[in-house]
Protein backbone atom coordinates (compact mmCIF):
# COMPACT_ATOMS: atom_id res chain seq x y z
CA UNK A 1 0.00 0.00 0.00
CA UNK A 2 2.93 2.18 0.17
CA UNK A 3 3.26 2.91 -3.29
CA UNK A 4 0.03 4.02 -4.22
CA UNK A 5 0.12 4.97 -7.83
CA UNK A 6 2.47 1.74 -8.98
CA UNK A 7 2.21 0.10 -12.02
CA UNK A 8 3.56 -3.81 -13.76
CA UNK A 9 3.65 -5.12 -16.82
CA UNK A 10 2.53 -7.75 -17.08
CA UNK A 11 0.71 -10.18 -20.03
CA UNK A 12 -2.93 -10.40 -19.91
CA UNK A 13 -4.12 -13.89 -18.98
CA UNK A 14 -6.97 -15.70 -20.98
CA UNK A 15 -9.76 -16.85 -19.57
CA UNK A 16 -10.23 -20.00 -20.39
CA UNK A 17 -12.90 -22.89 -20.42
CA UNK A 18 -11.63 -25.95 -19.58
CA UNK A 19 -13.42 -29.08 -19.55
CA UNK A 20 -12.20 -32.78 -18.96
CA UNK A 21 -12.24 -34.38 -22.33
CA UNK A 22 -14.94 -38.02 -21.88
CA UNK A 23 -16.23 -37.12 -18.90
CA UNK A 24 -19.72 -34.93 -18.12
CA UNK A 25 -17.71 -33.11 -15.51
CA UNK A 26 -18.65 -28.94 -15.05
CA UNK A 27 -17.00 -26.73 -17.26
CA UNK A 28 -14.20 -24.48 -15.23
CA UNK A 29 -13.95 -20.86 -16.13
CA UNK A 30 -10.18 -20.13 -14.97
CA UNK A 31 -10.15 -16.71 -13.16
CA UNK A 32 -7.11 -15.53 -11.69
CA UNK A 33 -7.00 -13.52 -8.33
CA UNK A 34 -4.47 -11.52 -6.19
CA UNK A 35 -3.61 -11.51 -2.91
CA UNK A 36 -1.31 -11.73 -0.09
CA UNK A 37 -0.39 -14.40 2.08
CA UNK A 38 0.33 -12.31 5.29
CA UNK A 39 -2.96 -11.13 5.81
CA UNK A 40 -5.72 -12.92 7.26
CA UNK A 41 -8.44 -10.58 5.07
CA UNK A 42 -8.11 -12.90 2.49
CA UNK A 43 -9.15 -15.75 4.16
CA UNK A 44 -12.74 -15.98 2.52
CA UNK A 45 -11.26 -16.38 -0.57
CA UNK A 46 -8.91 -19.05 0.35
CA UNK A 47 -11.33 -21.51 1.50
CA UNK A 48 -13.82 -21.05 -0.81
CA UNK A 49 -11.21 -21.97 -3.29
CA UNK A 50 -9.98 -24.95 -0.96
CA UNK A 51 -13.77 -26.26 -0.18
CA UNK A 52 -14.78 -25.89 -3.48
CA UNK A 53 -16.97 -23.12 -3.71
CA UNK A 54 -15.56 -21.46 -6.37
CA UNK A 55 -16.00 -25.05 -8.21
CA UNK A 56 -19.28 -25.52 -7.57
CA UNK A 57 -19.78 -22.23 -9.77
CA UNK A 58 -18.05 -23.40 -12.48
CA UNK A 59 -15.15 -21.34 -11.53
CA UNK A 60 -11.15 -22.45 -10.85
CA UNK A 61 -9.44 -19.50 -9.40
CA UNK A 62 -6.11 -19.20 -9.27
CA UNK A 63 -4.51 -17.94 -6.41
CA UNK A 64 -1.62 -15.30 -7.65
CA UNK A 65 0.42 -14.02 -4.36
CA UNK A 66 1.19 -10.24 -5.07
CA UNK A 67 2.12 -9.28 -1.28
CA UNK A 68 1.38 -4.83 -2.05
CA UNK A 69 -2.27 -3.87 -2.80
CA UNK A 70 -0.52 -1.24 -5.39
CA UNK A 71 0.91 -4.24 -7.57
CA UNK A 72 -2.48 -5.88 -7.24
CA UNK A 73 -4.54 -3.31 -8.56
CA UNK A 74 -2.00 -2.74 -11.45
CA UNK A 75 -1.89 -6.71 -12.11
CA UNK A 76 -5.73 -6.14 -12.78
CA UNK A 77 -5.51 -3.23 -14.89
CA UNK A 78 -2.84 -5.28 -17.25
CA UNK A 79 -5.62 -7.91 -17.47
CA UNK A 80 -3.35 -10.12 -15.10
CA UNK A 81 -5.97 -11.08 -12.89
CA UNK A 82 -9.30 -10.87 -12.99
CA UNK A 83 -10.46 -9.76 -9.26
CA UNK A 84 -8.60 -8.93 -6.33
CA UNK A 85 -8.90 -8.05 -2.43
CA UNK A 86 -7.04 -5.14 -1.32
CA UNK A 87 -6.02 -2.14 0.52
CA UNK A 88 -8.64 0.88 -0.38
CA UNK A 89 -5.90 3.03 -0.43
CA UNK A 90 -4.88 2.07 -3.57
CA UNK A 91 -8.23 1.90 -4.86
CA UNK A 92 -9.19 5.19 -4.03
CA UNK A 93 -5.29 6.66 -5.70
CA UNK A 94 -6.51 4.53 -9.12
CA UNK A 95 -9.63 6.66 -8.36
CA UNK A 96 -8.16 9.72 -8.46
CA UNK A 97 -5.45 8.69 -11.51
CA UNK A 98 -8.74 8.09 -13.56
CA UNK A 99 -8.33 4.36 -13.80
CA UNK A 100 -11.45 3.05 -15.43
CA UNK A 101 -10.55 -0.69 -15.41
CA UNK A 102 -12.26 -2.04 -12.24
CA UNK A 103 -15.47 -2.22 -10.74
CA UNK A 104 -15.49 -2.35 -6.44
CA UNK A 105 -17.91 -4.95 -5.24
CA UNK A 106 -17.74 -4.78 -1.21
CA UNK A 107 -15.81 -5.41 1.82
CA UNK A 108 -15.52 -8.83 3.16
CA UNK A 109 -12.57 -8.79 5.52
CA UNK A 110 -12.20 -5.89 8.32
CA UNK A 111 -9.88 -6.05 11.89
CA UNK A 112 -10.45 -2.86 14.06
CA UNK A 113 -8.26 -3.04 16.74
CA UNK A 114 -4.90 -4.37 15.42
CA UNK A 115 -3.36 -1.19 13.95
CA UNK A 116 -2.10 1.64 16.78
CA UNK A 117 0.67 3.29 18.38
CA UNK A 118 3.41 2.09 20.28
CA UNK A 119 5.79 4.31 22.54
CA UNK A 120 9.08 4.53 23.65
CA UNK A 121 9.83 4.22 27.29
CA UNK A 122 8.78 7.29 29.12
CA UNK A 123 6.29 8.14 26.32
CA UNK A 124 2.82 7.34 28.70
CA UNK A 125 0.60 8.80 26.22
CA UNK A 126 -0.74 10.00 23.15
CA UNK A 127 -0.50 13.88 24.13
CA UNK A 128 3.19 13.40 25.60
CA UNK A 129 4.13 12.80 21.98
CA UNK A 130 3.97 16.61 21.23
CA UNK A 131 7.15 18.02 19.56
CA UNK A 132 8.42 14.35 19.09
CA UNK A 133 8.93 12.39 16.30
CA UNK A 134 6.05 9.66 15.01
CA UNK A 135 7.07 6.95 12.30
CA UNK A 136 3.72 5.81 10.42
CA UNK A 137 3.17 4.39 6.79
CA UNK A 138 -0.10 4.20 4.97
CA UNK A 139 -3.14 2.53 6.72
CA UNK A 140 -1.60 3.51 10.31
CA UNK A 141 -1.11 6.84 9.04
CA UNK A 142 -4.97 7.29 9.10
CA UNK A 143 -4.77 5.58 12.53
CA UNK A 144 -2.19 8.04 13.61
CA UNK A 145 -4.17 11.43 12.12
CA UNK A 146 -7.46 10.15 14.31
CA UNK A 147 -5.41 9.62 17.10
CA UNK A 148 -4.22 13.19 16.94
CA UNK A 149 -7.73 14.79 16.73
CA UNK A 150 -9.05 12.54 19.82
CA UNK A 151 -6.29 13.76 21.48
CA UNK A 152 -6.98 17.49 19.90
CA UNK A 153 -3.73 17.95 18.55
CA UNK A 154 -2.80 18.48 14.87
CA UNK A 155 0.05 17.17 12.84
CA UNK A 156 1.79 20.30 13.32
CA UNK A 157 1.97 19.29 16.85
CA UNK A 158 4.90 16.60 16.13
CA UNK A 159 7.12 15.19 13.32
CA UNK A 160 6.22 12.85 11.25
CA UNK A 161 8.24 10.59 9.38
CA UNK A 162 6.96 7.96 6.73
CA UNK A 163 8.96 4.96 7.56
CA UNK A 164 8.91 1.21 5.53
CA UNK A 165 6.60 -0.80 8.40
CA UNK A 166 9.35 -3.26 8.38
CA UNK A 167 12.12 -0.73 9.72
CA UNK A 168 9.74 0.72 12.49
CA UNK A 169 10.40 -2.01 15.59
CA UNK A 170 14.39 -0.96 14.54
CA UNK A 171 13.58 2.70 14.47
CA UNK A 172 11.82 2.98 17.70
CA UNK A 173 14.25 0.21 19.91
CA UNK A 174 17.26 2.62 18.72
CA UNK A 175 15.06 5.88 20.01
CA UNK A 176 15.22 7.02 16.18
CA UNK A 177 11.93 7.86 16.69
CA UNK A 178 9.69 8.51 19.62
CA UNK A 179 6.30 6.33 18.50
CA UNK A 180 5.91 3.97 15.68
CA UNK A 181 2.03 3.17 14.21
CA UNK A 182 1.95 0.13 12.50
CA UNK A 183 -0.69 -2.88 12.12
CA UNK A 184 -0.70 -6.76 13.54
CA UNK A 185 1.37 -8.42 12.85
CA UNK A 186 4.39 -6.28 13.15
CA UNK A 187 3.01 -4.39 15.95
CA UNK A 188 3.37 -7.16 17.89
CA UNK A 189 7.33 -6.99 16.62
CA UNK A 190 7.25 -3.09 17.96
CA UNK A 191 5.91 -4.41 21.23
CA UNK A 192 8.91 -7.90 21.00
CA UNK A 193 11.72 -4.58 20.14
CA UNK A 194 10.51 -2.21 22.96
CA UNK A 195 9.10 -4.62 25.67
CA UNK A 196 8.76 -1.48 28.53
CA UNK A 197 7.23 0.95 25.53
CA UNK A 198 3.07 1.63 26.03
CA UNK A 199 0.60 1.33 23.56
CA UNK A 200 -0.67 4.79 22.86
CA UNK A 201 -3.78 4.03 20.84
CA UNK A 202 -5.72 1.67 18.40
CA UNK A 203 -7.64 2.55 15.51
CA UNK A 204 -10.44 1.58 17.79
CA UNK A 205 -10.01 4.70 19.30
CA UNK A 206 -10.85 7.34 16.68
CA UNK A 207 -13.37 8.80 15.49
CA UNK A 208 -13.71 6.86 12.18
CA UNK A 209 -13.97 3.89 14.18
CA UNK A 210 -16.47 5.37 16.14
CA UNK A 211 -18.39 6.19 13.07
CA UNK A 212 -17.90 3.08 10.90
CA UNK A 213 -17.33 0.68 13.50
CA UNK A 214 -14.37 -0.16 10.73
CA UNK A 215 -10.41 0.35 10.99
CA UNK A 216 -9.24 3.56 8.81
CA UNK A 217 -8.85 2.05 5.91
CA UNK A 218 -10.14 -1.66 5.08
CA UNK A 219 -9.92 -3.57 2.44
CA UNK A 220 -12.41 -3.62 -0.70
CA UNK A 221 -13.10 -6.23 -3.49
CA UNK A 222 -12.35 -4.74 -6.53
CA UNK A 223 -13.19 -7.13 -10.15
CA UNK A 224 -11.93 -6.19 -13.58
CA UNK A 225 -14.24 -3.94 -15.29
CA UNK A 226 -14.05 -5.40 -18.91
CA UNK A 227 -14.16 -9.39 -17.88
CA UNK A 228 -17.23 -8.35 -15.90
CA UNK A 229 -18.83 -6.52 -18.02
CA UNK A 230 -18.24 -9.48 -20.61
CA UNK A 231 -18.98 -12.40 -18.12
CA UNK A 232 -21.90 -10.97 -16.22
CA UNK A 233 -22.91 -14.64 -15.23
CA UNK A 234 -19.80 -15.59 -14.48
CA UNK A 235 -19.12 -12.65 -12.38
CA UNK A 236 -22.38 -13.14 -10.11
CA UNK A 237 -21.25 -16.51 -9.95
CA UNK A 238 -17.70 -15.69 -8.26
CA UNK A 239 -19.81 -13.21 -5.59
CA UNK A 240 -21.78 -15.75 -4.74
CA UNK A 241 -18.53 -18.48 -3.91
CA UNK A 242 -16.98 -15.56 -2.35
CA UNK A 243 -19.92 -14.46 0.25
CA UNK A 244 -20.18 -18.48 1.05
CA UNK A 245 -16.21 -18.60 1.86
CA UNK A 246 -17.35 -15.74 4.41
CA UNK A 247 -20.10 -17.27 5.50
CA UNK A 248 -18.04 -20.71 6.16
CA UNK A 249 -15.11 -18.78 8.10
CA UNK A 250 -17.59 -17.33 10.49
CA UNK A 251 -19.40 -20.37 10.63
CA UNK A 252 -16.54 -22.60 10.44
CA UNK A 253 -13.82 -21.04 11.83
CA UNK A 254 -11.52 -24.03 13.07
CA UNK A 255 -11.96 -26.15 9.54
CA UNK A 256 -11.59 -22.91 8.56
CA UNK A 257 -7.72 -22.64 9.85
CA UNK A 258 -6.75 -25.59 8.97
CA UNK A 259 -7.68 -25.86 5.30
CA UNK A 260 -6.10 -22.25 4.70
CA UNK A 261 -2.86 -22.70 7.00
CA UNK A 262 -0.66 -23.64 4.62
CA UNK A 263 -1.26 -20.36 2.60
CA UNK A 264 0.70 -18.51 5.41
CA UNK A 265 3.23 -21.29 6.38
CA UNK A 266 1.94 -21.62 9.78
CA UNK A 267 0.04 -24.21 12.07
CA UNK A 268 -3.45 -24.41 12.11
CA UNK A 269 -3.77 -22.70 16.15
CA UNK A 270 -1.74 -19.57 14.79
CA UNK A 271 -3.88 -19.66 12.00
CA UNK A 272 -7.12 -19.94 14.13
CA UNK A 273 -5.73 -17.47 16.56
CA UNK A 274 -5.34 -14.63 13.71
CA UNK A 275 -9.13 -15.35 12.05
CA UNK A 276 -10.49 -15.04 15.48
CA UNK A 277 -8.66 -10.95 15.45
CA UNK A 278 -10.78 -10.07 12.46
CA UNK A 279 -14.21 -10.00 10.96
CA UNK A 280 -15.22 -11.17 7.77
CA UNK A 281 -18.64 -10.38 6.27
CA UNK A 282 -20.52 -12.32 4.06
CA UNK A 283 -24.41 -12.49 2.87
CA UNK A 284 -25.33 -11.37 6.32
CA UNK A 285 -27.12 -7.70 5.46
CA UNK A 286 -24.77 -7.38 2.62
CA UNK A 287 -26.29 -4.60 0.68
CA UNK A 288 -26.29 -2.40 4.03
CA UNK A 289 -22.81 -3.58 4.85
CA UNK A 290 -21.75 -2.64 1.46
CA UNK A 291 -23.67 0.85 1.59
CA UNK A 292 -21.66 1.69 4.88
CA UNK A 293 -18.37 0.75 3.87
CA UNK A 294 -19.06 2.89 0.78
CA UNK A 295 -19.42 6.11 2.48
CA UNK A 296 -16.55 5.43 4.44
CA UNK A 297 -14.76 5.33 1.63
CA UNK A 298 -15.96 8.64 0.29
CA UNK A 299 -14.87 10.11 3.55
CA UNK A 300 -11.17 8.52 3.18
CA UNK A 301 -10.96 9.72 -0.21
CA UNK A 302 -12.20 13.35 0.84
CA UNK A 303 -9.63 13.24 3.49
CA UNK A 304 -6.63 12.08 1.48
CA UNK A 305 -7.23 15.11 -1.17
CA UNK A 306 -7.93 17.17 1.59
CA UNK A 307 -4.45 16.23 3.56
CA UNK A 308 -2.89 16.58 -0.64
CA UNK A 309 -2.02 12.77 -0.67
CA UNK A 310 -4.11 12.76 -4.06
CA UNK A 311 -3.30 14.92 -6.96
CA UNK A 312 -6.84 15.26 -7.72
CA UNK A 313 -10.59 15.24 -5.98
CA UNK A 314 -12.20 11.75 -5.86
CA UNK A 315 -15.92 13.67 -5.62
CA UNK A 316 -18.17 10.10 -6.13
CA UNK A 317 -16.35 6.97 -5.60
CA UNK A 318 -19.56 5.30 -6.66
CA UNK A 319 -18.73 5.92 -10.04
CA UNK A 320 -16.40 2.48 -9.57
CA UNK A 321 -19.59 0.73 -7.82
CA UNK A 322 -21.48 -2.39 -9.51
CA UNK A 323 -23.59 -3.70 -7.40
CA UNK A 324 -25.53 -5.58 -9.59
CA UNK A 325 -23.04 -8.55 -8.92
CA UNK A 326 -24.12 -8.52 -5.04
CA UNK A 327 -27.56 -9.19 -5.89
Amino acid sequence: MNRLTSFVTAAAAAVLVAVAPGTGALAQTKVGFAGSVTWFGQVPIMVAIEKGFFKEQGIEVNYQVILNSSDRIAALTAGSVQFSNLGRLAVIAQMAAGNQSFYYLTNIDDSPGNEGCIGKPGINSFKDLKGKKVAANTSAEITMHGLLRANNMVIGDITYLNLPPNEMAGALSKGDVDAACVWQPLLDGVKKAVPEGKLLGLDTDTDTYQKYKSMGAPDIVIISKKWADENQATAKKLVVAMLKGADYTNSNPDDTAKAVAHYFKRTPEETLAGIKAFQYFGTKDLMGHAGRHEKQMQDLADWLYDNKKLPTKVTDVTKWRNTSLLQ
